[in-house]
């Protein structure tokens, strides 16, 4: 079975569960602190490892976990490790997170710029997602700065981009005059 199937119904039933016993804010709060401690290259590796065995995993995950997540959280990362899934945990809690997000109708939309943008910009541009059609109705914005766009910016969600960089209409511009049929009429002739 693919990682992405697994992780996408281990997520189900965690989500399915939280939302019949009305938990499903303090399991996100889990899901995501259990997503910046897999963040920890170590214990990331430590998850993934086949050496060490599950009962290990299981009382490193407890030391670190116990007493700060839920119980239902808890117990739904023991179920993990004693099915031999605790190498999937970082999948599931992405997972978990995206589904989240479905059900709560929140799109993620990346935005890359040349330069960090303003609050006031970042402001206008959410306003703008929002009644756009191709957006859920709440959106969160991711924001990348990366200096090689030159200017403009690159903005992302589900299967869409739209790229408004200087560095892509100068590829285009590049990309025309290589192909320029005028010229290429004029010496053949």
């Amino acid at each position: 079975m693919s990682v992405q199937r697994i992780a996408s119904r281990y997520a189900k039933s965690l989500l399915d569960l939280a939302i019949e016993e009305n938990k499903v804010d303090r399991i996100l709060e889990d899901i995501q602190s259990f997503g910046e401690v897999v963040k920890n290259r170590d214990f990331y590796l430590m998850l993934k490892s086949p050496i060490i065995n599950a009962t290990k995993k299981t009382q490193i995950a407890k030391l670190i976990f116990e007493g700060k997540f839920d119980k239902m959280t808890m117990a739904f990362l023991n179920i993990l490790f004693v099915k031999g899934r605790e190498g999937y945990m970082p999948e599931i809690a992405a997972e978990f997170l995206d589904q989240y997000k479905k059900l709560k109708h929140i799109s993620t939309v990346r935005v890359t710029s040349a330069v960090a943008l303003k609050d006031e910009v970042l402001a206008s541009l959410r306003k703008k997602l929002e009644q756009s059609s191709d957006t859920d109705e709440k959106v969160e914005i991711v924001t990348k700065v990366d200096p090689d766009l030159i200017g403009g910016l690159v903005i992302e969600f589900e299967d869409k981009v739209y790229d408004a960089s200087l560095s892509h209409k100068l590829d285009q511009l590049k990309k025309e005059f290589s192909e320029n049929l005028y010229i290429s009429q004029i010496v053949s002739k």
